[in-house]
């Protein structure tokens, strides 16, 4: 049976004059080495819940509990524990990738990683001495992952790691998620990059409102809240269009390819994009 590095049970946070909670009785665990993956809209509590955890946010009710101890005991020392990486990254401008990475350090108590060590781990040695400020968006970003993972915690928190990088840098940033993942840490994980969820995460939750609505494996979720389809091209009066059927046997297809007017034939396969839709979509209105 796996550890459990992460504990919440009743968690609840209400702002100071909110009208509602933050996150409204939020319930869940976190294995040893997992990638857990925490998804919802704007304002559906995730931010709030990695504030909670990693020490930020101490008004809350309920039980939290990092590494076996709840959160309120750590104090300074979970900082030695966890690393942190979030949406805006943290640097000092004017300071070199390397003297970055040397000025965090000196934080620690423990020996860190050397910083060249740490920099090649996310791509970034040929640029260890340029100055950060001169970075594009996606190497601050890779600078922001250095800075979390230079002192080999046992648990990563990371809030929007791809935001607004292109789909190179984004894999680039995966991979090092996944490096440190395979290397034994356990990461708690923060995004709207379905690519990155599919493609890292063991389990999901999808929250709204403040709320989980469920947790499960990727392709649990898919098979459950997705769906299948298929997608046609064909040709009418001179144009191509398309239509979607929602099965290989639909009358409507089977009469399409009788036309003979049919281009290509698809299979669509049910994304997580489909099931975060599905799930954090608030329920609909009834009319009058």
């Amino acid at each position: 049976m796996q550890e459990t590095v992460v504990r919440v049970e009743g968690l609840r946070v209400r702002y100071p004059a909110a009208a509602r909670d933050a996150v409204a009785g939020v319930d869940f665990t976190v294995a040893a080495g997992e990638i857990f993956g925490l998804l919802g809209p704007n304002g559906a509590g995730k931010s709030t819940t990695q504030r909670v955890l990693t020490g930020q946010h101490r008004r809350y009710t309920g039980t939290v509990e990092v590494l076996g101890e709840p959160v309120a005991r750590w104090g300074r020392r979970l900082y030695e524990r966890i690393g942190v990486g979030f949406e805006l990254p943290a640097y000092f401008p004017k300071l070199t990738a390397r003297e970055n990475l040397a000025a965090f350090a000196a934080l620690h108590r423990a020996p860190p990683d050397a910083p060249e060590r740490t920099l090649a781990a996310v791509g970034l040695a040929d640029v260890a001495d340029r100055r950060a400020g001169t970075f594009s968006k996606g190497m601050k970003m890779r600078l922001n992952l250095a800075r979390a993972i230079l002192h080999r915690p046992d648990v990563l928190f990371l809030d929007e790691p791809t935001s607004g990088l292109d789909p190179g840098n984004a894999a680039d940033v995966r991979a090092v998620i996944r490096a440190q993942a395979d290397a034994g840490r356990t990461v708690f994980l923060t995004t709207h990059d379905m690519p990155a969820v599919e493609e890292l995460c063991s389990r999901v939750a999808f929250a709204r409102d403040g709320a989980i609505m469920t947790i499960d494996t990727p392709r649990n979720l898919r098979m459950a809240y997705g769906h299948r389809s298929v997608l046609v091209e064909f040709t009418e009066a001179g144009e191509l269009r398309h239509a979607e059927f929602p099965s290989p046997d639909d009358p409507g297809l089977l009469s399409l390819l009788a036309t003979g007017r049919v281009r290509t034939v698809h299979t669509r396969e049910a994304t997580l994009a489909d099931v975060f839709i599905a799930i954090t979509s608030p329920p609909a209105r009834a009319t009058p």
